[in-house]
């Protein structure tokens, strides 16, 4: 119990100082960023979405926009013709994700745990699936070091109950580590035949 404690003590101090120092460092690059998005795409420059967080509660996770917005008479056009060139760009370096260390630095996200999805498909879940949210969800995670988008919704599920039932200081600094090699070769980024993740739905498992 003492040292479950201390990990949970430590993966937060590292959340709180890495999102801290992050903001401050990184300030300089997300206005050049906000500045770019503003000038190609308009308003909105962030997205802001409905997630599952922890234990399954709804939290509002924020991003860079990357897509143009969605038709006002709400046609829903496919990922890949709202994915702008520049959103492409920001997504194959990972740069849209930035935002988020505004979630993490606010305790709704860590920088490692599973992934947040969309609350709908909380629907979908089976029993050891909905394990995943027993932690807060990441910015990576150990999914996104092993295939992000490459994988198929099982096998991702599975690394993400994985993380839960091994979660560790050490492993957070190992994932931490192994996620700039992932950006740095842009492996995963989304799935083959698709502009950026495959919707999840029951016929999907």
């Amino acid at each position: 119990m003492f040292a479950q404690a201390v990990s949970t003590f430590a993966k937060r101090l590292l959340d709180f100082t890495i999102a801290s120092l992050g903001i401050i460092v990184l300030s300089p690059l997300m206005l050049i960023i906000a500045v770019a998005i503003r000038w190609r795409m308009g308003n909105p420059v962030l997205f802001r979405q409905r997630r599952a967080g922890y234990h399954g509660l709804p939290f509002t996770m924020i991003k860079f926009r990357t897509m143009t917005v969605s038709d006002s008479a709400g046609m829903q056009d496919s990922d890949a013709s709202r994915l702008t060139p520049l959103g492409a760009l920001l997504r194959r370096y990972s740069l849209d994700e930035f935002p988020q260390l505004w979630n993490v630095l606010k305790g709704e996200m860590s920088l490692v745990g599973p992934r947040p999805l969309f609350i709908e498909y909380l629907d979908f879940y089976t029993a050891d699936q909905n394990r995943r949210h027993e932690v807060l969800p990441g910015m990576t995670g150990w999914a996104q070091v092993n295939g992000r988008n490459e994988l198929d919704w099982e096998r991702k599920f599975a690394l993400d109950v994985w993380y839960v039932e091994h979660q560790s200081f050490s492993l957070d600094l190992r994932i931490l580590a192994l996620t700039f090699w992932r950006v740095l070769t842009h492996r995963g980024i989304s799935r083959p035949g698709h502009a950026t993740a495959e919707r999840f739905d029951v016929q999907s498992q």
